[in-house]
């Protein structure tokens, strides 16, 4: 059945519609600010505003209606914009980091585009059908799944302040991955290797404080407590300060380094000295040394600060101190360290070796 009403795009900024004559249609087109009958052209018109399309469909709601493309695509284009713009405001309300802000609004952008409709006009059963969507079809990690649910349920719980759509979306199951570990000689192979200064100062910081990548690269001259042996690190993960240690094999490093280079601020500057080395390149100087010393495992950055706390939980120190060190929240997040340690494990003897002969 042909639709009997039809909004399009007009002309000056204006929509045309054009319906067959019925009274209270009139009078609702009539009520919406602007709103003109063009007699001769046997239509009418509104001005093309922010919401008019929404004012307009609402009042033809369950007909029939042959609506313009363009048009469609402009409205949708107009509330993707307005989510996006609201979500980053609450976000910043709230205090959520730049990382995060970022993956945030990446995920809702990803999740309104797939329907092309505004999230209000979404349901649960469109957000279970775009998770789904997800696992199937983009194969997406568990933590990247995680994260869409977390993005999904602050766009309806914190923005548009309707819970109940997001109230039963149920989460991943969290898989139970150990972290990859490099020995010490590994440790000491790959920094062995490192002959830039910078490049050098970097990595023993990175291993030898337990830091995250962002944590390195956001060191400030001043953060580095001689005196003390340690290093400040400043709104770390979760907005948190904290003290951790500063090697002396570390500081030995730097101090060459401060008097080849002479940081001023950041203490290892980017290209622009007014900005800090990027996370990116931090990983690539960690490569290029995984090549050089020929370590053939997969890792990151993010290897050497595990690499940290196993070596220090093989060395006898309390589990409570490594999670201070390496600023976990829960006890429960520095226990994994205890399935990769060879401080216990390494004192078993397999019952083959305790044969005479095989």
């Amino acid at each position: 059945m042909r639709a009997n009403i039809k909004i399009s795009r007009g002309i000056a900024g204006r929509v045309t519609i054009t319906f067959p004559y019925d009274p209270v249609h009139v009078a609702k087109i009539e009520a919406i600010e602007g709103s003109r009958w063009h007699p001769k052209e046997k239509y009418w018109s509104a001005p093309r505003s922010d919401g008019i399309l929404e004012k307009i469909l609402r009042v033809f709601a369950g007909q029939q209606i042959e609506l313009d493309p363009l048009l469609k695509s402009l409205e949708f284009e107009r509330r993707r914009k307005e989510v996006l713009s609201d979500t980053e405001k609450e976000l910043k309300l709230r205090g959520y980091s730049q990382k995060t802000q970022k993956a945030y609004l990446h995920h809702i952008n990803r999740y309104v585009c797939h329907f092309m409709k505004g999230p209000r006009q979404l349901d649960e059963g469109h957000i279970r059908k775009y998770m789904l969507h997800l696992v199937d079809d983009e194969k997406v990690s568990r933590s990247y799944h995680n994260q869409a649910v977390s993005a999904a349920k602050f766009l309806y719980e914190c923005v548009l302040q309707t819970p109940k759509v997001v109230g039963n979306l149920p989460r991943p199951k969290k898989e139970n991955k150990l972290p990859v570990v490099l020995g010490r000689d590994d440790v000491m192979r790959l920094l062995g290797v490192v002959t830039n200064l910078k490049h050098r100062a970097i990595l023993m910081l990175t291993y030898s404080a337990g830091l995250r990548v962002t944590e390195v690269i956001r060191l400030k001259v001043e953060d580095i407590d001689e005196e003390r042996h340690m290093i400040h690190i400043r709104g770390a993960k979760g907005r948190k300060d904290r003290y951790t240690l500063l090697s002396d094999v570390a500081l030995e490093t730097l101090h060459q380094y401060w008097e080849t280079c002479h940081p001023k601020v950041w203490l290892f500057p980017g290209p622009n000295a007014d900005s800090h080395l990027t996370t990116r390149t931090v990983q690539k100087i960690l490569e290029d040394a995984c090549q050089k010393a020929g370590i053939p495992k997969h890792i990151t950055v993010h290897t050497l600060r595990h690499s940290f706390a196993t070596h220090l939980l093989e060395g006898g120190i309390d589990l409570r101190y490594i999670q201070e060190l390496l600023g976990h929240k829960s006890p429960k997040t520095t226990e994994i360290y205890t399935h990769v340690s060879k401080r216990d494990i390494g004192r078993i003897r397999s019952p083959l070796d305790t044969f005479q002969k095989v």
